[in-house]
């Protein structure tokens, strides 16, 4: 994984934009951390998802103090044939239903993250949790302006979902330790396209001290 320090200095030649979070219109979002990405032995596992666990946790905790709606999402099919489209065309795993099954264990949200009884969870067929979804009537019903983003896979759900805010008109904020990819690089490649672009990359740290 990329350090703190690591990130500041990448990023530093992509940022174009710093933004500073309104907290009383700010919403954070927990993309996709299910189980089945956290589990070895599904073909969806992604290694670098357990090591942002802890910022995501910490994210959660001072988001339920200060009173900011925390919201998850769950890539999930019920028939790929279906509902799969062309995601069940590109992951043959998805197609073959082996991973992100609606309604099985895998596809709920890991016990580390565990939302709280009142806390929205949007489940969604496409990358982008914009996508056919709710969320957007959601986010405008909370007067959300400002959207906090977390989770996995960063260049996949996490951009796209970015890249539909940024389109809806509200301020983005992608966590850099707080998101991962598969790979390093994937991750890092994401973050300067979101910095360049679409959003303010920043650190746990950081937006913890704007929350409050």
């Amino acid at each position: 994984m990329i350090t703190e320090k690591e990130l500041h200095t990448l990023l530093k030649p992509y940022q174009r934009n710093k933004l500073i979070l309104n907290p009383k219109k700010s919403a954070l979002m927990i993309i996709d951390m299910q189980n089945d990405f956290l589990d070895k032995k599904t073909p969806a596992f992604t290694e670098n998802a357990r090591y942002i666990i802890p910022y995501l946790q910490k994210l959660c905790k001072t988001a339920r103090k200060e009173k900011i709606p925390v919201i998850y999402t769950a890539h999930c099919h019920q028939d790929p044939k279906i509902d799969g489209g062309m995601t069940a065309q590109w992951w043959p795993e998805i197609r073959n239903k082996e991973t992100l099954v609606a309604g099985t264990k895998g596809a709920g949200i890991i016990k580390e993250l565990k939302p709280l009884p009142k806390e929205k969870i949007i489940y969604k067929h496409r990358y982008s949790a914009f996508y056919n979804t709710d969320l957007e009537i959601y986010l405008r019903g909370l007067d959300v302006t400002d959207l906090i983003i977390t989770g996995i896979m960063t260049g996949i759900c996490c951009e796209s979902t970015a890249r539909d805010a940024f389109f809806r008109d509200f301020r983005v904020f992608i966590i850099g330790d707080a998101t991962a990819a598969g790979e390093d690089d994937l991750h890092l490649n994401s973050l300067k396209i979101l910095a360049y672009a679409f959003a303010y990359v920043t650190t746990t740290k950081e937006i913890i001290k704007m929350m409050a």
